[in-house]
Parts: structure tokens; sequence; C-alpha cells
């Protein structure tokens, strides 16, 4: 996750600002199996469920348990799989108000299975073919009632205009009133692990030089905590929270960015930003979906 500089702390006229969280918003069909099920066999699950999920979704459900008044930008499609959605999103105090509905097109859908056994999760995804939002969507947000805006990385061109437009916002306001940015950069051991890199903090200290000046990078490493670095080129690290009995993986990245999100958006340096992101990601892989979180 790359982090802008800017700060913005103050209440607005209406109380606490908000973070707002732009991405995906989807339809997780989670089935609980004992193991995972080999090939062309058939299991019985222990449990199944529906979760809301998608990266910005998940970010905002995390945020909105720790406190955080916050809200969610993505695109909706018609139909009950986009109502069960946006009621859950209002179950958790989201505000949906920015949810951009589209005409045509179906939500999202993620099959899940999770491994009981070893609290794996395996993800067959279905893109569907809903638009992403675009910066005239954008152009409606307030930004004055805002602290922090985090960007699920997706439709770059586009984000790129809504990050310009923020900056553009931010530099008329002091300080104190400008809003934070944050956008998923390479942050994914995977995505790291495809450019070369082989731990963390080699990752952090390799992309460093492709994010603005200023701006913060993290990197989580799953098992192996999360290593991160400020404008003044301090690595620091975390080291990782497992719970005694890992139950679901799923979201545990998302967690991660949110806790992270709200430590930095409360004050916090990113060393204990960086520690309070793994030891909330942590709780989350002792549990299923979110909930207990805190």
């Amino acid at each position: 996750m790359a982090a802008g500089a800017a700060a913005g702390r103050d209440p607005g006229p209406g109380g606490e600002k908000r973070i707002l969280c732009v991405g995906l918003v989807c339809l997780d069909i989670i089935s609980v199996a004992e193991a995972y099920p080999a090939e062309d066999s058939d299991t019985r699950c222990l449990s199944q469920r529906w979760q809301r999920g998608g990266n910005a979704s998940n970010s905002c459900t995390v945020l909105a348990l720790l406190g955080a008044p916050c809200a969610f930008m993505g695109s909706l499609a018609p139909g009950p799989a986009a109502d069960f959605v946006l009621a859950d999103l209002r179950r958790y105090g989201v505000d949906a108000g920015h949810a951009v509905p589209q005409p045509d097109g179906r939500l999202p859908a993620s099959v899940v299975v999770v491994s009981a056994s070893r609290g794996t999760r395996t993800i067959l995804h279905a893109h569907g073919d809903l638009p992403d939002v675009t910066a005239r969507d954008f152009e409606r947000v307030d930004l004055s009632q805002y602290k922090w805006i985090h960007w699920e990385a997706r439709n770059a061109a586009e984000q790129a205009a809504m990050i310009r437009r923020v900056e553009q916002h931010n530099r008329a306001r002091p300080a104190a009133e400008r809003v934070r940015t944050s956008v998923e950069v390479f942050i994914s051991k995977d995505v790291a692990r495809h450019f070369g890199y082989r731990s963390a903090p080699e990752a952090v200290r390799g992309l460093r030089s492709r994010v603005q000046p200023g701006a913060t990078l993290i990197c989580a490493w799953a098992e192996e905590g999360a290593d991160a670095m400020g404008p003044d080129g301090e690595l620091v690290h975390s080291d990782a929270f497992p719970p005694e009995t890992l139950v679901d993986t799923l979201g545990a990245g998302d967690t991660f960015n949110a806790a992270v999100i709200f430590a930095l958006s409360e004050g916090k340096s990113l060393q204990d930003a960086l520690t309070f992101g793994c030891q909330i990601a942590g709780r989350k892989c002792g549990i299923q979906g979110f909930d207990g979180i805190v």
C-alpha cells in the first residue's frame, strides 16, 4: 500500500470525518469443508453461507468494526445478490450512498472453499461484466467529508484522475484539512514474488522508487509479518500474530489494510500501525468471517 503524506483529522460540520474505500463489492458463496475435496468427488460441506466480499468492501467492514465512520464506493448491478450486499453494508453501518447502480450487468461472485483442517481458502472468481466507477462518478463525492480515501488498485486511468482531484483539493487547504490517500500497490506476497522479490523488506526497498516522494510503502508477507518504509527511508517491521488455530484466511489481507489505515488515520506511528494491522489480521485468521476481530 502506498500512502500519501497529507493528514486530515479535524471533524467535519456533521461530526467526525470518514474514510472512503473505492473498489469492488461482490458476493462470496463460502463452503466450509473438513478438507479441500479431491477433483471429481462428491463431498458434503460442514457449513455454507453467503458473505459480502470484495477488497474495498471487506476493508469497509473491518473499519466499521474498529469504530471508524466509513463509506463504500463501487458499482452495483440490479438483482437479489446486489440487494444482499447493499443490505449487509448498511447492517455494518457502512455508508453506501456512493455506490453506483448500473442498469445492466451481473454482480461479481466468488465460490470459496475453506478447509477447516488447514484454514486455507480456494477462490474461483467470476468477474461479471460491471464497469468500474469512473472519475465522473467520483466528482459527486464531497471531499470535505473525508479524512482518508483508499483505492483498491483497479481501472488505473480513472483512478489517477480521481487522485488528481484529491491533490487539487488538498493544495487549496491547510494541512489539517487535507485528505490522505492510499492505493494498493505491490503489497501482495504473490505479486512481489512475480517481480522477483523474495521477502517483504526486499520488495519494499525495490519498489520504493516507483512511488511518489513522500509516500509510505507497506508490504505484508503472511506468516512473516509485514514491512514498511516511510518518507524518511527507515525500514520498519512487525512480526505476524498467528491465532492458536488457523480457521479462515479469506479477507485477511483486506483486514490488514483496513487496520493499518485506521491506525494511521488516528495519528499512530508507522511502527504502531504496522503492528496493529498484523494483530487484527491474525485475529481474523482465527475466526470465520469478520465478526469478532475486536
